[in-house]
């Protein structure tokens, strides 16, 4: 089976998540080999929280689990690209349905991406 090349990035790789359906970008996080094999196994989108310094089961707090369609590995062999069935909506742990929620506009932050929950209610 193909397998990223952890080591290129110390351990960690660049993944970015992807709705299968929409093909809208939700989010970009790292994995390290632990997450990977995790990911593979259960089919949920597993990730290595550098904040955290341990894996992360998007979702584990929210609800708003990522089930693995269908992984991607660039020619490199360092950097995926998961496509996922988002469950609950939002990727973004501040609510919206995208990390990639504001845009840059005329030298502005514009918000154009919905709020889907408000965070304090889901991280309590």
């Amino acid at each position: 089976m193909i397998k990223p090349n952890f080591a290129k990035g110390d351990g960690l790789i660049p993944v970015i998540a992807q709705d299968a359906d929409t093909k809208e970008v939700l989010m970009l996080a790292y994995m390290n080999e632990q997450a990977w094999e995790a990911t593979v196994q259960t089919g949920k989108a597993t990730y290595w929280s550098r904040s955290r310094n341990s894996l992360w089961l998007k979702g584990e707090t929210s609800g708003h689990v990522q089930l693995v369609k269908d992984i991607f590995i660039d020619c490199d062999d360092d950097t995926i690209l998961l496509m996922v069935s988002q469950i609950g909506e939002a990727a973004c742990h501040t609510g919206y349905r995208s990390c990639f929620y504001r845009k840059l506009k005329d030298g502005d932050c514009v918000v154009v991406g919905q709020k889907i929950f408000n965070p304090q209610e889901v991280y309590k």
